[in-house]
C-alpha cells in the first residue's frame, strides 16, 4: 500500500467514526428513557459484511458495545446477507446473543448503497421496563425478568411488524416509552445508513472492505506491538463480592505470550439461583475493556483490536451462566471485571493500574405509581437513577469521586429524576473520608436521601454490592469506605431484594469509596495541603 493510500484510508477511517457518532446521537436525542437520554446507557458501531465491528461511536458503555461486538455474528447466522433487503430491521434481546440481560434491545439494520449491500449498522440502548419482576435480581430464571424476544424481523423492507410492536406494548409498565425506544434504535440505525451512503458518494468508493481491512489489520497490529513490550508470564488475582445470600469468590489468571493476552476465570464461584448471573459475552466485554485500559488504551476499539485478548469461564459459573439462569442484574459481577484485570496486572505494570473502586454502578431502581400535575388517574413510573460511588486511587492520581467506572454512563440529574416519578432527593452530596487513605486517595462516594412525595410507598428493587466486602486498597493502600442501604431512622436494608418504601420513610444510599494506593506516609507535601482544605488533588 503506498503512503496516498493509506492516508486516504485514515481519512476515511476518521470520517466513518463520525458517521457513528451522528448514529449515537440520534439515539440519544430521540430516546425516551432517562437512562439513555440523560445518562447514555447506548451503544453504537458499524460492521462489515462478515459481521467485524470496524467502528463504534465514541459515547455507550463497555458493556454494551463490545458484547454488541458478538451479538452481529447472531443476527448474520439467523439473516443470512443473501436474504437481506432494503429497508430490513432485526431485533433482539436475548442475554447470550445480545448484551446480557433482557432490558437491553440491540437492532441491527443493513446498509444499502446504489442497490448493494455496503454493511450493517447495529445499536443498543437500555429500557426502563420490560414486564417480569423487574429490573432487580429477585427472579430465579430468565423467564421471570421479562418480554424476551428471540431474533427476529422488526421491520421488512420498510414495513413495521405491528405484531411484534403489540406484544412489546403489552408486556411493559411503560408502553408508551418502550415503543418510542424501540423506534429511537431503529431510527438511529437509518440515520447512520444515510450518513454512510453520503460518506461513500464523496469519497467515490462502493464497498467498505478494503477500510474494514485496513482498520482490522492496523488496529490488531497496534494492540500486539504493545503487548509485545509487556513482560512475558502468567498472574493471578482474587476478589469477594457480596453474591446475592452468600459471598462469591471470583478468581482470574492472566497470561501474557506472543499470541495475545488471555484471561481464564477457573475458580470462579458457580451460578446463583438469583439473578446477579453474567453471560459471557458480558463477562468478555468487560474484560477485553479493562485490558485495553492497562495495555493500549490510545487503539481505537474494534474487532481488530479486541482480537488481541481473549477471555475463558467455565460453563455454569457465575461468569458463564448458562440458559435459563437470571442474569437481569449481570452488571453487579460483571463491572468488576476490569478491577479482576488490573490486579492481575499489578505485579508486571504496578504504574498502570489503579485500586479497586466501587466499579459496580449503583442504579436506584424504583417503580411505583403516583398522580402527576395535572393527571387525573394515576400513571405507573419505572426509573433506574443512576449513581456510583468512588473509583480507586491511580498511580500518582487520587481517584475519582462520584463516577461511574468502568461503566462510564453519566449519573441522573436530580432534577431529571424529580420530574419523572414522584420521588424528592433530600440530600445529594459526597460522603466525607469514605476514600482509602494511600499515597493517592480513593474517590469519596456519595451519600443520598430519598422520600416521595405521593402518599403512595413505592417499590426500590435494591441491586447493590461493595456492602460487606468494600473496595480493596492496594501497595499499603487502604480500603474504601463499605456501601450502605437504610432508612433514615437508621434501620439497615439488604443490598439486594425488593424493599416497599412507606410513603412516610426516607431512604438513605451510601455509596462506597474507592481505594487507597501506597503507603499513606509516602504523601506529598502538595497532597497534604490539599488534605488540610478539604480537596484533591
Amino acid at each position: 500500500m503506498d503512503a496516498r493510500n493509506a492516508i486516504d484510508l485514515q481519512i476515511m477511517w476518521n470520517r466513518l467514526i463520525a458517521v457513528v457518532g451522528e448514529q449515537a446521537q440520534v439515539l440519544i436525542r430521540t430516546a425516551f428513557s432517562p437512562i439513555v437520554r440523560e445518562c447514555e446507557d447506548i451503544s453504537a458501531g458499524i460492521f462489515d459484511l462478515r459481521g467485524r465491528m470496524i467502528a463504534q461511536a465514541v459515547t455507550g458503555t463497555p458493556g454494551h458495545v463490545n458484547s454488541m461486538a458478538e451479538s452481529v455474528g447472531h443476527f448474520l447466522r439467523h439473516f443470512p446477507i443473501e436474504t437481506m433487503k432494503e429497508g430490513d430491521a432485526y431485533i433482539t434481546n436475548d442475554p447470550w446473543m445480545g448484551t446480557g440481560h433482557l432490558n437491553d434491545f440491540v437492532i441491527t439494520t443493513p446498509a444499502f448503497h446504489r442497490g448493494r449491500l455496503v454493511g450493517l449498522f447495529s445499536c443498543t440502548s437500555h429500557l426502563m421496563d420490560i414486564g417480569g419482576l423487574g429490573n432487580g435480581p429477585e427472579a430465579t430464571d430468565v423467564l421471570m425478568e421479562g418480554l424476551s424476544i428471540p431474533m427476529l424481523k422488526l421491520i421488512d423492507q420498510g414495513r413495521v411488524n405491528e405484531t411484534l410492536m403489540a406484544m412489546i406494548r403489552a408486556n411493559t409498565r411503560l408502553p408508551v416509552d418502550t415503543e418510542g425506544d424501540t423506534y429511537s434504535l431503529a431510527a438511529c440505525n437509518d440515520v447512520g445508513v444515510r450518513a454512510l451512503r453520503a460518506m461513500m458518494d464523496e469519497f467515490g468508493i462502493d464497498t467498505l472492505e478494503p477500510l474494514a481491512d485496513f482498520i482490522i489489520t492496523r488496529s490488531r497490529a497496534a494492540v500486539l506491538e504493545k503487548i509485545a513490550a509487556l513482560p512475558r508470564g502468567c498472574w493471578s488475582y482474587e476478589m469477594t463480592v457480596d453474591g446475592y445470600d452468600a459471598p462469591l469468590p471470583l478468581r482470574a489468571r492472566l497470561r501474557v505470550d506472543e499470541a495475545g493476552v488471555t484471561v481464564d476465570y477457573a475458580g470462579t464461584a458457580p451460578a446463583v439461583s438469583r439473578g446477579i448471573n453474567v453471560p459471557l459475552a458480558y463477562t468478555r466485554a468487560y474484560t477485553v475493556f479493562g485490558l485495553a485500559c492497562a495495555i493500549a488504551p490510545d487503539v481505537p476499539n474494534n474487532a481488530g483490536s479486541l482480537s488481541a485478548y481473549h477471555v475463558t469461564a467455565p460453563a455454569g459459573c457465575v461468569l458463564n451462566a448458562q440458559r435459563p439462569a437470571p442474569v437481569s442484574s449481570r452488571h453487579i459481577v460483571g463491572q468488576m471485571l476490569p478491577d479482576m484485570v488490573f490486579g492481575c496486572l499489578r505485579t508486571s505494570l504496578p504504574d498502570r493500574v489503579p485500586a479497586e473502586g466501587t466499579s459496580c454502578l449503583w442504579n436506584i431502581a424504583v417503580r411505583g405509581e403516583w398522580v402527576p400535575p395535572g393527571a387525573a388517574a394515576p400513571l405507573a413510573f419505572a426509573l433506574a437513577i443512576t449513581t456510583n460511588g468512588g473509583t480507586g486511587a491511580r498511580p500518582g492520581l487520587d481517584g475519582l469521586s462520584a463516577t461511574a467506572f468502568p461503566s462510564g454512563v453519566h449519573g441522573t440529574p436530580v432534577e431529571i429524576a424529580e420530574i419523572q416519578c414522584p420521588l424528592i432527593f433530600w440530600r445529594k452530596e459526597f460522603r466525607p473520608g469514605s476514600g482509602g487513605d494511600g499515597e493517592t486517595r480513593g474517590g469519596l462516594g456519595q451519600v443520598m436521601e430519598i422520600g416521595t412525595l405521593d402518599a403512595r410507598p413505592f417499590d426500590l428493587l435494591a441491586a447493590f454490592d461493595r456492602i460487606d466486602h468494600p473496595p480493596r486498597g492496594a501497595q499499603g493502600g487502604a480500603d474504601g469506605a463499605p456501601g450502605c442501604l437504610q432508612t433514615a431512622s437508621g434501620r439497615r436494608l439488604a443490598g439486594k431484594g425488593l424493599h416497599v418504601v412507606a410513603a412516610d420513610e426516607r431512604v438513605v444510599v451510601m455509596t462506597p469509596g474507592g481505594g487507597g494506593l501506597g503507603d499513606p506516609a509516602a504523601r506529598t507535601a502538595a497532597r497534604r495541603q490539599a488534605d488540610r482544605t478539604g480537596g484533591y488533588v
